[in-house]
This record gives structure tokens, sequence and C-alpha cells, in this order.
């Protein structure tokens, strides 16, 4: 049998990301144990995202396509509108591919959980990892509680504010604030909205507003605030939902149908601000590699945080499986990635320098868009080598 990097394998972060990681692990013959900072699983955790085609494919290589393709409802179409809710373009999919799918974090996170586990890992929850100790041949991980836990390689899977990242590279950057508050919730049904598979997106007069109906009837709604700084989720949520609410209609007045949704919304979710992580020199070193969030987070505005994720996830698992030594496998593993996730951190961050915009840059901006989405920005140009991506779990990988 031909030899190949790792036998087994430690992730650190159990989340999404750690999840897909896992499962493509165990598929491709490595055993796997996670280990999760926090106390519990994260069912109920998190708000809604957007898994656009290409992460359908990349959840499908670990067999979990059916089940996320089962999960919310589909977005089929993406509508891009002014402020006086006039469409400016739609986006209805490309040939041959399924619709994105809009989903509940928690509800993608429990089937990749299962799915990790069904295939044979174990999962550890309050293992904080405060160090490691590695040598020629092992990684040693050190937890806050004191334990230990030894395997060929240990993966970064913690996120954003990931300490293995940390680890392997100290002057690595932090996530940075793009300017925006992320807020949603729902709210009354708008005539005439279309079918739940419509998404709408709206650039008001002063904030971004997105949009769109439920299979309950009513409608659900983000809003990207402009922001300058950073400020926590946890922050966020210390001021008020009404004092939220009457910035947010304040902010969209005049804006349609953002006025009338507005006016009647509930149950608040409060992100905080939105972030997007700078370009991290180094995703390896030694026995350590970074996966998901921890090695390129693009923020919200790209739809794609989730999707990119369980790509990274499969293609590092792919290499682990198929080249016999960590330095190959690595950096086959950052070649085939790091081109494709620089470009889609590019697009969503000057999606958010657009959103964040002053009110001279919008108008300029809502002049433009009807010629641009004629010529230059047509739904093939901006998602077409995005949308499409696919992996063949099966096909070899070369160094």
């Amino acid at each position: 049998m031909e030899r190949r990097a790792v036998a087994t394998a430690l992730v650190v972060g159990g989340g999404i990301a750690g999840a897909v990681t896992a499962a493509a692990l165990r598929q491709a013959g490595v055993a796997v144990r996670v280990f999760e900072a926090h106390a519990g699983a994260a069912d109920g955790v998190g708000g809604m995202l957007m898994v656009a085609p290409n992460g359908l494919d990349a959840f499908a290589a670990v067999g979990v396509g059916e089940r996320v393709g089962a999960l919310g409802q589909p977005t089929s179409t993406m509508v891009m509108e002014d402020f006086r809710g006039r469409k400016v373009f739609a986006f209805d999919g490309l040939p041959g591919l399924p619709a994105s799918r809009t989903l509940w974090r928690s509800d993608l996170y429990r089937v990749l959980h299962d799915r990790a586990v069904e295939l044979g890992a174990t999962v550890e929850h309050g293992k904080r990892l405060v160090g490691v100790e590695e040598d020629e041949d092992s990684i040693t991980a050190v937890f806050a509680d004191g334990t230990t836990a030894t395997a060929d390689v240990l993966i970064g899977a913690d996120g954003i504010r990931s300490t293995v990242r940390a680890l392997i590279d100290p002057d690595a950057p932090g996530p940075e604030p793009v300017g925006l508050l992320g807020l949603g919730g729902w709210g009354p049904p708008v005539p005439g909205i279309g079918d739940p598979g419509v998404m709408h997106f709206a650039q008001g007069k002063r904030a971004f507003f997105g949009y769109w109906a439920t299979a309950e009837g009513d409608t659900a709604w983000f809003s990207n605030l402009p922001h300058p700084g950073a400020m926590s989720s946890a922050q966020a949520r210390e001021v008020p939902a009404e004092d939220w609410l009457r910035r947010l209609r304040a902010a969209h007045e005049g804006d349609h149908p953002a006025e009338q949704v507005l006016a009647g919304a509930r149950d608040l979710q409060i992100t905080g601000a939105l972030e997007i992580l700078p370009a991290v020199r180094h995703w390896y070193r030694g026995r350590m590699v970074l996966v998901g969030d921890s090695a390129h987070a693009p923020s919200p505005s790209s739809g794609q945080g989730a999707s990119i994720t369980a790509e990274s996830a499969v293609q590092l698992a792919r290499c682990l499986r198929d080249l016999p030594d960590l330095p190959r496998a690595f950096a086959a593993y950052e070649g085939l990635r790091r081109a494709r996730t620089d470009k889609i951190i590019a697009g969503a961050r000057r999606t958010n320098n657009t959103k964040a915009a002053g009110p001279v840059a919008r108008a300029v901006s809502r002049a433009l868009t009807p010629v641009l989405t004629r010529t230059l920005f047509t739904p093939k140009r901006i998602f077409g080598d995005i949308h499409a991506h696919t992996i063949d779990w099966d096909e070899r990988v070369g160094a």
C-alpha cells in the first residue's frame, strides 16, 4: 500500500469547519478526534446563512449533499433593487446547477456533526487549546484543563479568531471590521414579493437591505448599517432591541419595502460588526494546518463562507490521503485553495465597500449599476467560476 501523510489527526474547533473536516478526513481513512472549546454542542447557535451550488457539491463529497440540500429553503433567484424597490437586475442561477439553500447555521452544523460521528470521529467539548508540543513524528495538543492529545497532524478549524493560526504564525493578522453592522429578523408579508425562492437585495439611501418571503408567509430580512470600528455581538446585544429598531427605521426611512417591513419587525437577530480576515501568509507550519475561517474568512457579504469552508476541508483531506508527506500535502492543499479564496475575499471586500459607502458614492453607484449589469457585471461573470466549481473526490491529487 502506498504510504500517505497521516493516519491520525486532531481537529481543533467543533463547529461547521471542524465537523466537515472531520467527516472528510474519516472518509479518507484518517482517525480523527475533534476538540471544541465550548462546553456544549452548537445546536441552536447562530443565524441564517446561504450554501451556494459549489458548497452543495463539496458537501456531497462527504456524503451529505442530499441532507444539506433538504435544509431550509431554495434560493433560485437573486434580485438587485434600488431604494424604491425597482428591479435593477436578476440572477436566476447558472444552467445545470442546483439552487442555493438559505438555512439555519445550527441545522447545517447538526447534519455535519452527525455525519462525522457516523463515520467514526469522536468529539470532546470543554477543550480549549493553549499550546502544542511538536516532535519529528507527532504533535501534542495541550488544553486548558491540563489534558493532552497526540496525533500525526493538528488542524485548526477554530474560526476567525483562531488559536492555531497564532501558533503557526504569532504575527498572523486577526479579523478586521468592514464598516458594517449586521442585524436581521422577521416582518410582515410584502405584497408582490414573489415566491420564497427569490431573495431581494436593495441598496438603500443610507443602508443595505435584504429580504425574502418565508415558507410560513412572513418576510425574513437583514440590514447592513454603516458603522466605523469594531463591535462584538455581545456588545451589540447590550443595546436594547428597541434602540436598534429605532436606528434601523431611521436608516431605511423612505426605502421601499424596508420601511414597511421594519415597521412590523420582530425577533431581532443581532450580529454586531461584520468582519473580514486579511490575507494569512502562512496556512501551515510543521504538523499544523488551517482550514475554514481560520485561513480565509470572506465576511457574510460573499455568501460563500460555509461553501468555501467545505471545499477546503475536502481538498485538505484529499491531499492528506494521496500525498506521502506533510510538506507536499500541505503545499498541494494551499495550491488548490489560495487563489480561489483570495479572489472570493477580494470580491467580498468590494461589496462591503459599496454597502458602507457615503451618500455621494451611493448615488454614483445607483447611476452606474444599470449600465454595468448590462455589460461587465453579468451573472456569468459574477458567479460563473465560483458557483460552478466542483471537486472530484476520487481523483488522485498530484504533488
